[in-house]
């Protein structure tokens, strides 16, 4: 099956079950590590030793988003009118989302709100840094009023880095692009050498995961450059498998491979296969991104109430919480915030803006 539509015809194509496979993929992924600090659990961790569930998840957010990113990009009047419009798609939902953890969940979860600083609570929801309650969550493995909040500033600097290379023509002279993608590909070698990998916790940690999804967002936005050049059938999607599964047995070689031929079958699925009747009813809908930054304080707020309940069924749990959370948030705080499509209803950028998910490092 050759490519059928463009990443444009957000109606026609399989983003949007994309999108909420990831989130469901992170939840699944944090259940056992939440409950007990333990990673060896995971289930794709057992199988390979090196990428979780929630690792790939992150990936794959991060790749679509440079897809669908660098598409949107090219719809830009001004430098700073892409910049509001990232801003009125990534704010909304993560002031919000702090907000609800800050006043709800950090008083259920032991947090002491009269020591939160109003201008320092100002200030990390102005740089998109997590919120912090003292108390909050305590005594947990994670003690995080909401880790999954950490990945949004990546994911805003990946924005504002594809500006930047967009101002210097990059996007329209592909070399260049190239170039760019080369040295980041430096960048994630020397990464394993010098840097400590998957601890975004700490300055270097946190520094070493930008490397990596700096690298997975430009990858996916090479994916929209060279389209032309990219023939999406079936016989590509099971030859990508076949070289991909022994490769991620491979430390240093696991995310290279992921971005590459992982990347191939994530656009595959959205772009050459008949879209699904869940990418149809999420083509207008994203309730994605309120899913994963509800789902985090949901499943430590369960950890913390009620011990000893199984990592699965704290995880089904939190889904069916973080699924309307994530529905409302859609409708009562992102969509209103979002540019009106010129002489029509609906969002212009419903499905382009895409932040991404943590997934826990031990």
């Amino acid at each position: 099956m050759s490519q059928a539509v463009g990443g444009g015809d957000r109606g026609a194509n399989n983003f949007g079950s994309l999108r909420v496979l990831f989130a469901i993929l992170v939840v699944l992924s944090h259940a056992p590590e939440l409950a007990d600090g333990n990673r060896s659990r995971e289930w794709l961790t057992q199988v390979f030793g090196t990428l979780s569930l929630g690792e790939i998840a992150v990936d794959g957010f991060f790749l679509v988003s440079g897809y669908l990113i660098t598409a949107s990009y090219r719809a830009k009047r001004s430098f700073s009118d892409y910049v509001l419009r990232r801003a009125r798609r990534i704010y909304p939902g993560f002031v919000a989302a702090s907000l609800v953890c800050i006043a709800v969940v950090a008083p259920l979860g032991g947090g002491d709100v009269a020591a939160v600083s109003p201008m320092e609570t100002v200030l990390r929801l102005s740089l998109l840094l997590m919120p912090v309650v003292p108390g909050a969550f305590e005594g947990l493995p994670y003690p995080m009023l909401n880790g999954a909040l950490w990945t949004i500033p990546c994911e805003f600097g990946c924005y504002l880095l594809l500006g930047l290379v967009g101002t210097a023509r990059a996007l329209r002279r592909r070399r260049r692009y190239l170039v760019l993608l080369a040295g980041l590909g430096g960048l994630l070698a020397l990464r394993r050498l010098y840097l400590p990998v998957g601890a975004p916790g700490d300055g270097l940690g946190t520094l070493s995961e930008m490397i990596r999804l700096t690298f997975m967002f430009c990858c996916g936005g090479a994916f929209r450059l060279f389209g032309d050049r990219i023939a999406y059938t079936g016989c590509g999607a099971a030859l990508a498998v076949l070289l991909l599964l022994p490769l991620m047995f491979s430390p240093a070689l696991a995310e290279p491979a992921f971005a590459v031929l992982g990347g191939y079958l994530i656009f595959w699925f959205a772009l050459a296969v008949r879209p699904n009747a869940l990418s149809r009813m999420t083509a207008q809908v994203d309730a994605s991104y309120g899913l994963y930054l509800y789902a985090w304080p949901m499943q430590n707020l369960l950890v913390a109430r009620l011990p000893g309940l199984s990592p699965w069924t704290a995880a089904i749990l939190a889904l069916a919480a973080a699924i309307p959370l994530g529905f409302l948030s859609w409708y009562l705080v992102e969509k209103p915030m979002l540019p009106r499509r010129p002489g029509g209803s609906g969002s212009r950028e419903a499905g382009d803006a895409l932040t991404a998910a943590p997934a826990l490092r031990p």
